[in-house]
């Protein structure tokens, strides 16, 4: 068999690998290789919108819990990512959000030149083709399509009118010149039907004779000639072969996978190595450090008011397909809020959405209702992503401390009490069935606004929002050109370089990483 080589490998085809691999392959001189454990992601479970939640604790999920958290009771927290072409894009909500200036600005200041608000704001608007046309904030004819959203329901109007109400502004653009206030979330979506990044970035560059993806190959560890990444062992439906790198590998494999392959590979506290059984190759003490996510709660209305969310009906299909529009079509409202003064930026994030959330929203949802809560948008407390053996099969150990910091706890009560408030506006209870104290009885909503109340449901009832980063951090594991220190030839490029978490969700940031990454890696080569 001849050598497999390719000039760069990109691991992990998700929201910033497509992306990368997609911008490389525009050079016809260079050959590029785009590795995804997970099956190409086709079909009607990865188009309608709707359908995301039927992805959760399937093939198409890597599946992975904390270990038991200190501050949720002692609960294992649900940690789902997608395992598919797309990755975690062919199954999130698909709002598309950005983060605040703040949070870019304070990248730069930690020592991350390059990296500030004004240096990342048109890598976001090359990715953007937004159908609201071009702006300041937003771009036109790049390969993402950003949509308003269609079919808002009755109930996520009346919420936003209702936190009108309780005195909170009206946000038209949560990516324009503020991100305060509340409104509508703008979703990558294209005529109704999900917008992944494999959509966006691999479907264009499909017919590209330089660029070969390769589904269902699991990246097993880095082989090393000295501190130069020579190739990478992988796993393809039980067949294992080295594919050669001859100039950079990528690795795009999300906050909890990049680092653990790292450390599968030697890369990483080296007493931590040694101890799983691991030869130290390259002693780097922060990979796999600096965990964040976004952790919060719901809390759950009935209504009778109709439809919801489906049924899931040829008709309501043909609906979808046909004029972008119908029950199947997902959104939700929400809104950015400060939780005192004295914060310069919003901390606080609300989601509002259709449905009854219970068991960390995998529970089936037995009645029509709505749900709508916070998570602590810059948390302060500290994870980990390590080892759990030495086996490339095993599934990492994870620790992401929700909580810890006592902060975190005083802004998540504080998100808590102002969605509380919402929930009593005339507005939004005419179409609701159960009031606050309905929802408490059926351990849906805290039992009252007090401290105590308030904290015993946060223990019980709070999940992860899915949003994991910094355990690659920029500045510590990675330098400002996403570059592996002390490695030549392998950067990372995904959320897991995150120094902070920014305040929103994390698909847009993490194809604006993958643009940079792109960026970097073809500037470099001259």
């Amino acid at each position: 068999m001849d050598r497999e080589s390719y000039d760069y490998v990109v691991v992990g085809a998700g929201s910033a690998g497509c992306a990368v691999a997609a911008r490389l392959s525009e050079d016809p001189d260079v050959t590029v290789a785009l590795i995804e454990a997970g099956p190409p992601a086709r079909g009607r479970l990865f188009e309608i919108p709707a359908l995301f939640s039927q992805q959760m604790k399937t093939a198409f999920d890597w599946d992975f819990e904390t270990e038991p958290e200190p501050q949720l009771a002692g609960r294992r927290a649900y940690l789902p990512r997608g395992r598919a072409i797309g990755g975690t894009s062919s199954m999130n909500t698909m709002l598309y959000v950005r983060g605040h200036r703040y949070d870019y600005d304070t990248w730069e200041r930690l020592g991350n030149p390059g990296w500030g608000y004004d240096d990342v704001l048109p890598f976001f608007k090359k990715s953007e083709d937004n159908e609201r046309g071009a702006d300041d904030f937003h771009g036109v004819g790049g390969p993402l399509t950003v949509s308003n959203p269609r079919s808002v329901h009755p109930l996520l109007t009346a919420w936003v009118e209702a936190a009108q109400d309780a005195g909170y502004k009206y946000n038209s653009d949560f990516n324009g010149a503020e991100q305060e206030g509340v409104g509508y979330h703008q979703v990558t979506q294209r005529n109704g039907l999900r917008c992944s990044s494999a959509i966006a970035f691999l479907e264009p560059a499909a017919g590209r004779p330089n660029l070969t993806v390769l589904p269902s190959t699991t990246a097993l560890r880095l082989s090393f000639d000295d501190s130069r990444a020579a190739g990478l062992e992988v796993d393809h439906l039980g067949t294992v072969r080295t594919i050669h790198v001859d100039r950079e590998i990528v690795l795009s494999l999300g906050a909890y996978n990049s680092p653990h392959l790292l450390l599968q590979s030697g890369v990483g506290p080296a007493d931590e190595l040694s101890a799983g059984g691991i030869t130290p190759l390259h002693d780097l003490p922060d990979v796999g450090r600096n965990m964040q996510d976004h952790t919060g709660c719901f809390i759950s209305f009935f209504s009778d008011t109709e439809p919801l969310l489906g049924p899931d009906t040829s008709a309501q299909e043909q609906l979808l397909r046909r004029q972008g529009t119908g029950p199947m079509a997902w959104n939700e409202t929400g809104g950015f809020f400060s939780s005192s003064d004295d914060v310069p930026a919003p901390d606080i994030q609300v989601h509002a959405a259709l449905g009854i959330v219970r068991e960390e929203g995998l529970a089936a949802p037995l009645e029509p209702g709505m749900s709508f809560g916070p998570y602590v948008a810059r948390p302060a407390s500290r994870g980990s992503v390590r080892l759990r053996h030495s086996h490339p099969y095993a599934k990492p150990r994870i620790f992401h401390n929700y909580l810890d910091d006592p902060d975190d706890r005083r802004r998540l009560r504080e998100g808590v009490r102002l969605c509380m408030r919402i929930a009593r506006e005339q507005r939004l209870t005419a179409l609701l069935r159960s009031d606050l104290r309905g929802a408490a009885d059926a351990g849906l909503a805290p039992l009252s606004d007090s401290d105590q109340d308030i904290d015993d449901f946060i223990r019980t009832q709070s999940f992860s929002f899915y949003h994991p980063s910094g355990t690659c951090m920029m500045g510590k594991v990675v330098d400002h050109e996403l570059r592996v220190r002390g490695l030549e030839n392998v950067r990372v490029a995904d959320t897991s370089i995150m120094p902070t978490l920014v305040t929103g969700n994390t698909n847009a940031p993490a194809i604006m990483i993958g643009e940079r990454a792109a960026s970097f890696i073809r500037t470099s080569a001259g």
